[in-house]
């Protein structure tokens, strides 16, 4: 004998709706650690950035100290190693920022060798550590008119404000009467992550 079934029973589920919603329930969890980690990375990269600004903004206070310097100091301009962070010579074999492969002869920052240490000006208040090292653009130490240099001279043949100027390259000959010896500086700073930056200025 067959059985009956009742006309209003429900269907027998199968539970298609529920694995449907456990798929999107899986794929909206991993969208929302995806988004997470993407706030967490872009928070990152903007602290990086900001501190990687403040380190190079430190380099004003190590050019503004070396231009005191070197103007303050004209009878040690012409020996290399007066102090052991003023070079006479452009040392043009020399990596200053430890970056370049062909150059084998890197800087040594760290030095604590006599003569050769970096000026230290400590920290500033954000907490960056600035050094410096001046190098005189002349091939050789000595008399900036028995060697060659590369200098600043005057257009107009006037000291008066506003004057242009122009550079000239090694190998001029002597150094005119109205014309100057550049010298470059490269100022290190190193921030609290470790953030490194470097900052040159030629200046006479």
């Amino acid at each position: 004998m067959r059985a009956r079934t009742h006309p209003f029973a429900a269907p027998r589920e199968r539970g298609a709706i529920l694995f449907v919603a456990l798929i999107v329930l899986v794929a909206m969890s991993l969208a929302g650690i995806a988004l997470m980690r993407s706030v967490d990375t872009n928070v990152l990269i903007a602290g990086n950035l900001a501190f990687r600004q403040s380190a190079t903004a430190g380099g004003d206070w190590g050019i503004e100290d070396a231009r005191a310097w070197i103007t303050g100091s004209p009878a040690l301009l012409n020996d290399d190693l007066s102090t052991p962070y003023f070079y006479a010579t452009w040392q043009e074999n020399l990596d200053l920022t430890g970056n370049n492969s062909l150059i084998s002869n890197d800087y040594n920052w760290d030095s604590t060798n006599t003569g050769e240490q970096p000026r230290d000006l400590g920290f500033d208040a954000a907490g960056n550590r600035v050094q410096y090292v001046i190098h005189r653009l002349c091939d050789k130490a000595g008399q900036p008119n028995d060697v060659n240099c590369v200098k600043s001279s005057l257009v107009a043949g006037s000291m008066a404000a506003g004057t242009s100027k122009v550079i000239t390259g090694a190998g001029g000959g002597p150094v005119p009467g109205k014309a100057s010896v550049l010298y470059r500086v490269t100022v290190k700073i190193t921030g609290p992550r470790n953030t490194v930056s470097f900052v040159q200025a030629v200046m006479n």
